[in-house]
């Protein structure tokens, strides 16, 4: 359903209230106060790259590794049956943290897949190299016509088409834990701590469900965008009571309590090093690269791999707070020490916010929206950003990486 371009005007994206409108970049990398909850230091350094110094001189990684030890051998099953659950789409970096559970910590994992909108061939590829590689896995795939909708809304409401992935990239594992009656959880990465964001769980290994509205649903949660879905007509009452809705959401925090199913972060054990994840899942699962070259976006060719609506996530992103897929490299590359700062400036200039074309045609299709829909939604979010201004009808950004 293609609304009247004219009533676009409204988001459920509550972060932009909190940004600062002078746009600041790091000084040790490229990232901008415009990313939400990064927080910055009177030396200008964000909060991602403390991080960063920390884990190379402040966590003593040993007593770390002790304290996986013993989780492990709490949860460990004594009869081989599933005793950890491992989300992931076969990337790199759950690839490696699946092999590294099951071959370095004996552990039984049982593999979890939220489906992408829909798979890239190297996606689907690199799914199959990880499962074939000795790991059972569950895929999870939603009503596709619900799917789609709440895509849509997501695109217009959030300006990240991507959010109903997310939901079920959280939620998912949940489920089956419960299903399974498993009881620990193991994600990847802490990304608020890695890539600049919330510090409320910097030394601590898991989370609660009860902040996901906040740092990953834009402060809306599933059931808000779901009611304003109906209001506006993109929703019916029926997809509302469709029970996939429900596999958005984890289970209730009660249950969750009474079955006593535990998330934890690898990263929180282990430092985490995305190029190293690389390494080793290539070596040890099958992972790989792109074959037609970088991704669009980036400079990159092993990231941003298994969906075709993966650019549009990161095009957005640029709309609304001009940092795109590039830039998230970049910064990524500076904490690691990989290239200097000056290397990554040349890098976001030349890649950050390159149009995803390959898929754009297909991305229009499943949204069921037209070119000059999307273009409208693109004005939306750069007219609320802090980054983006309009002269003689040509928008420009105010501040570019320095």
């Amino acid at each position: 359903m293609i609304r009247n371009l004219s009533e676009l005007k409204y988001t459920l994206d509550k972060q932009f209230d909190k940004l600062p409108k002078d746009v600041i970049f790091c000084k040790n990398c490229v990232v901008s106060n415009q990313r939400p909850r990064t927080t910055f230091n009177k030396e200008g350094v964000c909060s991602a790259c403390q991080w960063a110094y920390e884990k190379d001189h402040a966590i003593d990684w040993a007593s770390r590794e002790k304290e996986l030890q013993d989780l492990c051998n709490k949860h460990r099953s004594k009869d081989g049956s599933f005793d950890v659950v491992v989300p992931g789409s076969g990337g790199k970096d759950s690839a490696f943290v699946a092999h590294q559970l099951k071959y370095k910590y004996k552990m039984n994992p049982l593999c979890v897949t939220w489906a992408p909108f829909e798979w890239t061939e190297i996606g689907s590829q690199n799914l199959q190299n990880f499962i074939h590689s000795g790991f059972t896995n569950i895929t999870g795939q939603a009503d596709g016509k619900l799917h789609r909708k709440m895509t849509r809304l997501a695109f217009e409401l959030k300006g990240d088409a991507w959010e109903p992935f997310t939901y079920g990239q959280k939620a998912w594992a949940f489920h089956i834990a419960q299903k399974f009656n498993i009881k620990l959880i193991f994600y990847g990465e802490n990304g608020e701590l890695e890539y600049g964001g919330s510090e409320k769980y910097k030394n601590l290994p898991k989370e609660s469900t009860d902040e996901w509205e906040y740092e990953y649903f834009k402060g809306a949660s599933v059931d808000t965008l779901v009611k304003k879905g109906i209001e506006i007509g993109v929703l019916s009452k029926e997809d509302a009571n469709n029970p996939t809705i429900s596999l958005y959401k984890p289970p209730s925090p009660e249950l969750i309590l009474d079955k006593g199913i535990e998330m934890h972060w690898f990263s929180y054990y282990n430092k985490w090093t995305p190029q190293e994840n690389y390494y080793y899942a290539a070596k040890y699962t099958g992972f790989l690269n792109n074959p037609e070259g970088r991704s669009e976006g980036t400079y990159t060719k092993h990231v941003s791999l298994d969906d075709k609506a993966d650019g549009f996530h990161w095009y957005l992103s640029y709309m609304k707070f001009g940092m795109c897929r590039a830039s998230r490299d970049v910064q990524t590359d500076i904490r690691r020490h990989h290239i200097t700062r000056d290397e990554g400036v040349i890098l976001v200039n030349r890649y950050d916010g390159e149009f995803p074309e390959r898929h754009f045609k297909w991305f229009l299709d499943y949204m069921d929206v037209s070119e000059d829909f999307f273009w409208q939604v693109m004005d939306l979010y750069r007219e609320k950003s802090n980054v983006w201004n309009k002269v003689n009808g040509k928008w420009e950004m105010i501040k570019p990486c320095i």
